[in-house]
């Protein structure tokens, strides 16, 4: 996934000169023009949206690819998108949707059916990995898309599938370009962050104009994007986006104050300064809820790094050990996390399920009080004791317990909490090696070589909870625990297989609810994700920003922000 580039000096001083010119005084750069500027951590690994794992890439194509439809984070239900319009059999195994005849793509080709079919053929094609084809996997059996005419296609399910709507989002594919791609078995090599940003093709209200690594990206305008405004008027009203790419947040924040930032996302220490300098920097700062995803510490279980040339690791057998993990799990001080990390800006995180999705969240889950005690307890009835006296336990084999513990380096908020863990986790006699990583090199440790003991890291969430099955299903390829499993390795991971098939037949929404619940449960026992603590988020935009309305499921309807002149 990773690439080496070269960077042109002449490129970087132009770049430079762009976005850190010297200042001119209040907002006027910002206000100058008609483009908006926003910032984000890490570089994108790819420009294929479909083998997109890492939120710096979904982030980086949102606004190039469109899907048949789309959420809305006001009412959090479906609203069309390519598709205007749909309908579905008796059986509910038939979906039929109508496609808009006045889409094209950003070469002037026309969007058809067959772009459809082609991107569901790609996301089930056994040489394309892709977190869709485990979401999409219906009875057993992929989904598959029929061309009615070049405007009408047919999904055909092997079962009733509760989830469809909200798990079609993905964004559609050009046949006529990737195509070929596909036939010849290339299709993962194309669309990488090396390619030119002309190439990249979509539908979406922009297009990628310039990426230039560890610096920007650079969006302009369809000129043929397809929504209007209600008096016909083009849409998105922006003309143009940019993206800075800012590995350290410190940075980001200081670009914000320095006025080379439209919008920010601020972390719970910078919250109050914003409140207090809002009118000064001309920003409306809102509290928008409670983090939607999960933040959580998880133990590596997977047996292809544990278990070579027939020798097992110990820490296999540690971090399968209900005792050793429940004994994590009581070592987790949320309210020191809360007070220390997030300035008082969070809550406790009991649920895989953010509380703000009403629908799925179990609200019954009993927390792992914060118990050094308790933590010892549970240690000592496993074996693990201090046998030398050095202040480490061994195990009852007499294996010291020593382990690293990883997160992606620059993310401060996440490097605290490792410390806050660290510092519990030796009181309790373990040995830990704290080792931040750079996101390319976690990412690889994730889903390549799997050469990871302890990670602290976060998964984004939706409405739609059977969408996160390629991260809860044994065979999932975000399973990161233990992914690509050939079958469950567990009980309790087979169990939760056939929750999530069960919840996604189940067309009763009540019925649904205790699916999810259930596997709600079973995570909060057996614990492969420990969790820590939700955020409370916040959103700091300039005031002279027109229909900029954030919510915590994204932004409502964003091709309509402006600049007020």
């Amino acid at each position: 996934m990773t690439r080496t580039y070269a960077l042109g000096i002449c490129v970087v001083a132009i770049v430079l000169g762009v976005v850190t010119g010297c200042r001119r005084g209040g907002d006027e750069r910002l206000r100058h023009g008609d483009r908006m500027v926003t910032a984000m951590i890490s570089d994108p690994k790819t420009f294929n949206p479909l083998l997109s794992v890492d939120s710096a890439s979904s982030e980086a194509l949102e606004e190039v690819f469109d899907g048949l439809l789309r959420l809305n984070p006001k009412t959090t239900l479906p609203e069309p998108a390519l598709a205007s319009s749909w309908e579905h059999d008796d059986a509910g195994t038939t979906w039929t949707f109508h496609l808009r005849t006045d889409v094209t793509w950003h070469d002037g080709a026309p969007f058809t059916a067959d772009d459809v079919a082609f991107t569901v053929q790609a996301i089930f094609d056994p040489k394309v990995p892709n977190s869709s084809k485990h979401v999409l996997t219906v009875g057993g059996q992929p989904i598959r898309a029929e061309v009615v005419d070049p405007h009408t296609v047919t999904l055909v399910l092997a079962e009733p599938f509760a989830p469809l709507l909200n798990s079609i989002g993905f964004g559609i594919l050009p046949k006529h370009i990737l195509g070929p791609a596909l036939a010849d078995g290339t299709f993962t090599q194309t669309w990488g962050i090396d390619t030119p940003p002309e190439k990249i093709i979509g539908t979406g209200p922009y297009r990628l104009a310039r990426y230039v690594p560890a610096q920007l990206l650079q969006y302009v305008r369809n000129p043929s994007y397809w929504r209007r405004d209600e008096g016909g008027g083009v849409l998105p009203r922006l003309a143009e986006r940019m993206t800075l790419i800012v590995p350290d947040q410190n940075t980001i924040y200081l670009k914000f104050l320095d006025r080379q930032l439209h919008v920010y996302s601020p972390r719970p220490e910078e919250i109050d300064d914003i409140r207090e300098r809002s009118q000064e920097l001309e920003v409306d700062l809102s509290k928008i809820g409670l983090d939607t995803g999960m933040l959580f510490v998880s133990f590596n279980r997977n047996p292809a790094h544990y278990v070579k040339a027939a020798q097992r690791d110990p820490r296999l057998d540690w971090f399968t050990d209900p005792k050793f993990v429940r004994a994590i799990a009581h070592s987790v001080d949320t309210k020191s996390m809360i007070q220390n990390t997030y300035f008082g800006y969070g809550e406790p995180a009991l649920s895989s399920v953010s509380p703000e999705n009403t629908m799925f969240f179990n609200p019954n889950l009993t927390p792992y009080e914060y118990d050094l005690e308790a933590a010892r307890r549970l240690l000592e009835e496993g074996g693990y004791r201090d046998r030398d006296g050095d202040g480490v336990r061994e195990d009852a084999k007499g294996r010291m317990i020593e382990f690293e513990l990883s997160t992606n380096a620059g993310n401060q908020v996440r490097e605290r909490l490792c410390s806050i863990l660290k510092e519990d986790w030796t009181k309790l006699g373990l040995k830990v090696n704290y080792r931040p990583l750079d996101f390319a090199t976690l990412v690889e440790k994730l889903s390549v070589n799997y050469e990871w003991d302890a990670m602290v890291m976060g998964f984004t969430g939706g409405v739609e909870p059977h969408n996160g099955s390629n991260l809860l299903r044994s065979s999932g390829n975000l399973h990161l625990w233990h992914p690509n499993q050939p079958k469950p390795a567990t009980d309790w991971e087979a169990e939760i297989d056939r929750e999530i098939d069960s919840g996604a037949r189940e067309l009763d929404g009540e019925k649904r609810r205790g699916h999810y619940w259930r596997i709600q449960e079973i995570l909060h026992r057996e614990l492969p994700m420990i969790q820590l603590v939700r955020q409370q988020r916040f959103v700091a935009a300039k005031s002279y920003l027109v229909d900029f309305t954030p919510t915590v499921w994204g932004l409502y309807q964003p091709e309509r922000i402006a600049l007020r002149p």
